[in-house]
């Protein structure tokens, strides 16, 4: 039952995102922390948007790829050197 309610909720805490996610609270504060999954605090506590996590997911498994951009030989960045 608890599952189902996890995933109704658009807004979920860290505690059903880490679950909805299937990873711990901790690695979830942290990557939140870190700019790394999308997040927002709400006063002092994290929340995650539902909607969010599912398209960072999607981003990230390249199950959803973005259209390639179209970059002019000019807007490209010179290649690093070899360290």
């Amino acid at each position: 039952m608890a599952q189902a309610q996890t995933a109704a909720r658009e807004v979920m805490d860290i505690r059903q995102a880490s679950e909805y996610l299937g990873i711990s609270g901790d690695s979830l504060y942290r990557y939140a922390s870190e700019g790394f999954i999308p997040a927002f605090k709400l006063g002092n506590r994290w929340r995650f948007k539902k909607s969010l996590l599912d398209a960072w997911m999607d981003e990230k498994s390249g199950a959803k790829p973005s259209a390639p951009a179209n970059v002019s030989p000019k807007q490209k960045k010179p290649a690093g050197r070899a360290r």
